[in-house]
């Protein structure tokens, strides 16, 4: 069964195409206006050996937000609509990794009900990861995320100064804890409720 899925969305603010393949080797075609979000979606298909097609424009004269929220939205939705019932995979990942002074923990549950816990703290010198996208951002994205795919992330950085090692460990250790979660591992429904 071909766990793969194409969905597009187009708003007066943004349009966002994806296209994902769960069972692919890691590939990225990344086309965004924002240097950053395009650089975490390339690492997200790379360590999660999932084949990421994007391509995304939106309103960055005002913001970043609305792109990086919409990318998000639509990335999760193919994403639940690749898993499709769910049917043999672990359900469960997480993941540490480190990156220089930074370590992040990231924990996913394919569980059918949307929540993100995330805990991070930031100081004054963490509050912008570039001139133009600021850290809030990184939660931005996985909210939208969890919301769509209907999944449970918990993310929590351990430690760390430098707002780029920081987000960038966060979406590493998201996209190695999906790898683990959606690898297929039996035929059954992983859920004591037969249905997630």
């Amino acid at each position: 069964m071909s766990r793969t899925a194409s969905l597009s969305r187009t708003t007066k603010e943004t349009s966002v195409s994806v296209e994902v393949n769960l069972d692919g080797t890691g590939a990225g075609n990344i086309e965004t206006p924002i240097g950053f979000l395009s650089h975490m979606l390339d690492a997200i298909a790379r360590h999660a050996r999932t084949d990421l097609n994007i391509v995304a424009t939106g309103d960055t004269h005002i913001d970043y937000h609305h792109t990086v929220e919409d990318t998000a939205l639509v990335l999760g939705e193919a994403f639940a609509k690749a898993l499709g019932d769910k049917r043999g995979i672990r359900r469960f990942g997480h993941a540490y990794v480190p990156l220089d002074e930074a370590l992040a923990r990231v924990v996913v549950d394919f569980s059918g009900r949307p929540f993100l816990v995330f805990e991070v703290p930031i100081d004054r010198e963490m509050l912008l990861i570039h001139k133009d996208f600021p850290f809030a951002l990184v939660e931005e994205f996985f909210k939208s995320f969890a919301n769509k795919c209907a999944c449970n992330i918990h993310i929590d950085l351990i430690r760390g100064r430098n707002g780029h090692h920081a987000a960038e460990a966060i979406f590493k250790a998201f996209a190695i804890a999906v790898r683990e979660a959606k690898t297929v591992v039996s035929s059954d429904i992983p859920s004591t409720k037969g249905v997630i």
